[in-house]
């Protein structure tokens, strides 16, 4: 089978325009996805971090609490209305601790001397729960493995011996916690509610779920998986993984040293995954209508090409008859017209890769605020630390933003953001860089400016937003973490971990504050990682 030139050049060109449309394309979609997966697994790290500080942090206090309490009631135990005042304190920890669901004072024999609440009937009894024969045995500060009792329930048993001065054993002041119940750590281990798939469950030291959103799954020990195995074994960080049922997760997991349990936040990939194939698909129509209008313009350029190069093949054929060697030499331009037709596909093919890069371009940035994203954000620092840029950064977030979205709706919370955004970018130069980091955090990119000067820019941006009026009709404030490259870290993930603990300084010490990382101690967490 012939072809005709015409149709050769037609085959090519649009062959030519298809496969690099769809290379473009394809190699965007590509990036996207990885650049989804990397944000999701560091965002389900730093949740099950946090979760992971904040439980442990519980537990330290509660043990803590015990311990005043068991020298307050050596105390009691000395006067000679004690057994009122042993009730009062177990009713004092029951009720305005919230944390336990019964509280208990025992005898160094075992017998039970005072109870909340007194409707369990406890007062008198011997203790026979397997977490109170424990803290009997071991008469140490005690958080026992989670034991189901008698009732049924999932329980763990948290004490404090009592000792007088002397030293001499006289029992223990200990509560119960109900996992599964309410109460502050159900508040805290099992109430997570997301849209997209995403959830978390806790699993202690063995191996067994002690909070899942399937409750079927509570108590069940699951075998094989690595992540579970890697949080019981001490660890923390993420990792991609296949689980039991078969489905790909994206998993972070932190560890909490108090209770040797861990707490695992993952997400399903292809969840992860569907904004990236929002953007293709969004990329693919929008290119339609460009990619029909090149294959209809190359139609018309290789009909435009072929008619000289017929002409000189009918010169060429009747040249054997006729002298018609002028005709032909006049005809020669057609390696004008080759030129011609390179031009028109290098201007079509550039033209298709231009809205190609533009659309990769767009999604590097947040389409709410305007400002750049993670993934730019983390280009333009591995270019300043590759380039020995030194920089400042501000990383901040605003203060209680959950209670503007509870009272006023989501809507007004994203017009807060922008608003946010906008003042970023006033106070900013034309050299920093603006990045929404996540949810209301948001990270300020400031290259050849010192900790100091970055502290000044933080504490205007600061101000501006306590003395102006934001647009849920109140005033917004902002706690910010300062930190500079390269004296308080030489890699970014490092540094923005320094300048997210000075953020939490500035939380824990009364919020709207901006809190400058110590150089010292960013070197000494530096050393130990």
């Amino acid at each position: 089978m012939k072809f005709s030139l015409k149709h050769l050049i037609l085959l090519v060109a649009l062959l030519s325009v298809a496969l690099t449309l769809i290379s473009s394309i394809t190699s965007g979609h590509r990036v996207n996805q990885d650049t989804l997966i990397e944000n999701t697994l560091e965002t389900n790290r730093v949740y099950a971090q946090k979760l992971a500080d904040v439980t442990d942090t519980f537990f330290k206090t509660t043990l803590q609490t015990l311990k005043y309490s068991s020298k307050d009631v050596v105390e009691y135990m000395k006067q000679n209305n004690s057994e009122e005042l042993l009730l009062k304190e177990t009713k004092r920890l029951f009720n305005e601790t919230n944390t336990f669901n019964s509280v208990v004072v025992t005898s160094a024999t075992g017998k039970i001397i005072a109870a909340s609440p007194e409707k369990l009937d406890l007062l008198g009894k011997q203790v026979t729960s397997p977490g109170g024969l424990q803290a009997l045995e071991e008469r140490k500060p005690l958080i026992t493995k989670p034991y189901t009792s008698i009732t049924n329930r999932l329980i763990i048993f948290i004490s404090h011996p009592i000792f007088d001065d002397k030293g001499q054993y006289l029992g223990y002041v200990g509560g119960s916690i109900y996992l599964l119940e309410e109460n502050i750590l159900n508040d805290l281990l099992g109430k997570h509610f997301y849209q997209d798939g995403s959830y978390v469950y806790v699993v202690n030291e063995d191996g067994k779920i002690l909070y899942h959103p399937e409750k079927s799954r509570i108590s069940a020990i699951v075998p094989g998986n690595p992540v579970i195995e890697a949080v019981i074994s001490g660890k923390s960080g993420d990792k991609r993984l296949t689980n039991s049922k078969g489905m790909d997760l994206l998993a972070g997991y932190a560890y909490m040293p108090t209770t040797s349990w861990g707490v695992v936040s993952q997400r399903p990939t292809e969840m992860a995954l569907l904004p990236a194939t929002e953007t293709r698909n969004e990329m693919i129509i929008n290119t339609l209508p460009f990619l029909l209008l090149s294959f209809i313009i190359i139609i018309y350029i290789s009909n435009q090409i072929a008619k000289p190069l017929e002409k000189l093949g009918k010169y060429a054929e009747s040249s054997m008859i006729k002298n018609e060697k002028e005709e032909i030499v006049d005809v020669n331009a057609w390696y004008y017209e080759a030129i011609q037709l390179e031009k028109a596909l290098v201007k079509s093919l550039s033209f298709l890769e231009d809205k190609v890069n533009y659309f990769i371009h767009e999604s590097t940035i947040d389409p709410l605020t305007g400002l750049v994203n993670r993934r730019s954000m983390d280009e333009t620092t591995k270019k300043w630390i590759d380039q020995k840029v030194p920089f400042s950064i501000i990383l901040f977030d605003i203060d209680r933003f959950k209670r503007v979205n509870d009272t006023y709706g989501h809507s007004v919370g994203d017009e807060v953001l922008k608003f946010v955004a906008k003042e970023m970018l006033a106070v900013s130069r034309s050299t920093d860089v603006c990045c929404r980091y996540g949810g209301e955090e948001f990270i300020m990119l400031l290259p050849q400016t010192t900790i100091l000067q970055a502290f000044d820019i933080a504490e205007r941006l600061r101000m501006k937003f306590e003395t102006t009026v934001s647009p849920c009709g109140e005033v917004i404030t902002i706690s910010s973490g300062v930190a500079s490259y390269p004296e308080c870290a030489e890699h970014i993930m490092t540094l923005i971990e320094v300048a997210d603990k000075s953020l939490y300084e500035a939380k824990n010490s009364g919020r709207n504050k901006t809190i400058m990382a110590d150089f010292t101690e960013a070197h000494k967490e530096l050393l130990k990682s």
